[in-house]
């Protein structure tokens, strides 16, 4: 695996998509893409008795569709890997547990899932492992109960706040040539922290860490914005978005339509308290699995850049008044 610079690797043998699980919540399920995931759920509790429960349903729901899909057995993973917001990775390890397959948590926020498809393609191009998973999950109600204010507070939020997914998305990865799609570069990003502070501005605290892994990968690469048929970004929101898109433009890194933020298109905005949009473990993941994958297999598009995003922040942290770090990871899916 070939280093091209310092954050980005090219994989020599490509990461291949043998199949993706989705199972969305009851928002998602009735936003624009709801009709792209395999599972959409009307009830948030998910017949469970906590939403962490119902968390550890869902994301054991995506894995066990990819697997199905892909006619994949326990014993043929070598490896899966992913997380979750919580506390220890409970909804990931916890919904592996009626699996058997040797198991990685990962923590970027809402970058996990990059980051896991990252280690999962340096795992795979390496031979260290022929079929990897990789996945990442979260729950409106959790997050809201670890990083806020319970949902039963009623507290009010602000314009700028986002919504947390409830969902889960899961992929199954093969050394082997199997499908179209295959992952052939991925660059890791560092921490960025511009000083907000506000837990309600998360789309300003991730912004700096999307730019700046969008260009240092423009950079390494070789690639321009041209030549992906879509440039995804993971949770900003319309805030961060559309601060993204001024400070690439500032640097001389024209923008078009093909920019897009995952967290803009999994709600309509019509849609009661989705605020400036998505966010959590499971947004990127859901839009990513559940939308631009099928526009790369109808054929309509041939390269796909997704920078999912995360802040880096906690209770603690917030209420010792430290700011959010930013960080964003990057993959690029290919059609062959």
């Amino acid at each position: 695996m070939p280093r091209i610079g310092r954050h980005t690797w090219k994989f020599e043998h490509p990461a291949y998509v043998v199949s993706t699980g989705t199972v969305a919540g009851s928002t998602e399920s009735q936003g624009p893409l709801g009709g792209t995931f395999d599972v959409r759920i009307q009830d948030d509790y998910y017949g469970q008795s906590s939403w962490e429960r119902a968390e550890q349903k869902l994301f054991e729901h995506a894995v066990k569709i990819a697997m199905d899909k892909g006619h994949c057995s326990d014993a043929a993973v070598d490896l899966c890997i992913g997380g979750d917001l919580n506390a220890q990775l409970t909804g990931f390890f916890f919904g592996l547990r009626p699996f058997h397959i040797p198991s990685l948590g990962v923590y970027s926020a809402c970058a996990t899932i990059t980051e896991a498809l990252a280690i999962a393609a340096m795992a795979l191009d390496s031979g260290f492992a022929e079929t990897v998973l990789a996945g990442s999950s979260s729950h409106n109600g959790s997050a809201e109960r670890q990083f806020r204010f319970p949902t039963e507070y009623g507290v009010q939020k602000p314009p700028s706040a986002q919504r947390t997914v409830t969902g889960a998305g899961a992929i199954l990865l093969s050394r082997k040539p199997t499908q179209a799609i295959r992952i052939t570069h991925a660059t890791i990003g560092e921490v960025v922290d511009m000083g907000v502070k506000s837990p309600w501005e998360m789309g300003a605290a991730m912004a700096p860490a999307a730019f700046h892994t969008i260009e240092n990968h423009l950079t390494e690469s070789g690639f321009t914005l041209s030549d992906f048929d879509c440039i995804a970004t993971g949770d900003l929101g319309k805030i961060g978005h559309a601060m993204v898109r001024e400070m690439l433009d500032d640097a001389a890194i024209p923008t078009d339509s093909r920019l897009t933020d995952c967290g803009v298109l999994i709600y309509d905005f019509n849609q009661p308290e989705v605020f400036s949009g998505g966010s959590g473990g499971a947004c990127c993941s859901l839009v990513t699995f559940g939308h631009l994958l099928n526009q790369l297999a109808s054929g309509l598009w041939t390269r796909l850049l997704v920078c999912a995003t995360g802040a880096l922040l906690s209770t603690v942290t917030v209420g010792q008044s430290e700011s959010i770090p930013g960080i964003c990871h990057a993959v690029v899916f290919e059609r062959v």
